[in-house]
């Protein structure tokens, strides 16, 4: 049976009592947008409705990275979650389903290896001494990857040393719509790059056309990034992912709570694209961050630092 929230919220709006339970959540939700706190009486009508839910299809529902309407199944995740979102920080349960249980996009290895044993191999030697380089090559193998790897690059660099400002969000669309429709071992391997030089660093660095992805004029406070990704059905079902799997221990092997660094480095690819968009702080190292700080946070500094600690000091990732 499909587990997906699309599919769960068709039945229950068959059902009349799931319906109506449904229909409450849904305007605990509208009453959040507003700002206006909830009164005691709402906060437990609103609980009520999301315990009553508790043997419907709609509890245990997921989304999928890769699914059409993926805004519209989130949506509807959150909807059922909402007391979830209460805590400033804890969106520990991702909305999407585990890797291992998703649908895998394998690459075609067969037809990879007969176009590198051909006419590009002299190319792809050249490139040995700069795997993102090579990596780029492998992409340009691939007439998908290549189509949207164009597709973003040209986006995020229109308006670039120009009077003109690029368009960020149409930017981040495009990032997002690579990392969702390529197969993840080119987008790994264009990524994830290993450099021994500053050369290969600042490729790797420059892959999402941080100019106009990640940086801007002045790095804005984390707290606020954190809020624009909360108003965001996406990067907060992103973020939730995130949290949920590249949380840091020093119990397991690779840092990671779940035992599963790949499952993180998913997670990472996922934020790529979202107002807290993370990339490479240098051409020489493989530290991460976002691009905001932390001065000025007032009271709020350590959860400020929390942020920011979650991609710049973490094991796991």
């Amino acid at each position: 049976p499909r587990s997906d929230c699309i599919a769960a919220e068709e039945l229950c709006l068959l059902d009349s009592t799931c319906n109506a339970t449904y229909r409450v959540l849904e305007n605990c939700v509208l009453a959040k947008t507003r700002f206006s706190p909830l009164d005691h009486d709402s906060r437990v009508r609103c609980l009520n409705a999301e315990l009553d839910l508790r043997n419907s299809s709609l509890l245990h529902c997921k989304c999928h990275r890769r699914m059409k309407r993926q805004e519209h199944c989130l949506r509807i995740f959150w909807t059922v979650h909402s007391s979830m979102t209460d805590g400033y920080f804890s969106l520990e349960t991702s909305p999407y389903e585990n890797p291992a249980n998703e649908e895998h996009w394998k690459t075609d290895y067969n037809k990879l290896a007969a176009l590198l044993s051909g006419k590009d191999c002299s190319q792809l030697d050249r490139d040995a001494t700069n795997p993102c380089l090579k990596a780029t090559h492998v992409c340009n193998l691939s007439k998908k990857c290549v189509r949207l790897r164009t597709d973003y690059a040209s986006i995020c660099t229109k308006g670039a040393g120009s009077e003109d400002v690029c368009d960020r969000r149409k930017c981040h669309r495009g990032l997002r719509n690579f990392f969702e429709k390529v197969p993840e071992d080119f987008t790994k391997r264009i990524l994830f790059c290993p450099c021994q030089d500053e050369f290969c660093g600042e490729r790797r660095r420059k892959t999402i056309v941080p100019d106009c992805s990640f940086q801007s004029n002045s790095k804005p406070n984390c707290l606020w990034l954190l809020d624009s990704c909360l108003e965001d059905h996406i990067c907060k079902s992103r973020l939730a992912d995130f949290q949920q799997n590249c949380q840091p221990t020093d119990m397991s092997p690779d840092g990671c709570t779940q035992r599963d660094h790949s499952a993180c480095l998913q997670a990472y690819m996922g934020m790529i694209g979202t107002p807290m968009t993370p990339n490479y702080v240098s051409n020489s190292s493989v530290e991460v961050s976002l691009w905001c700080t932390c001065e000025s946070s007032g009271n709020q500094k350590e959860k400020c630092d929390q942020i920011l600690g979650m991609f710049e000091s973490n094991k796991c990732l």
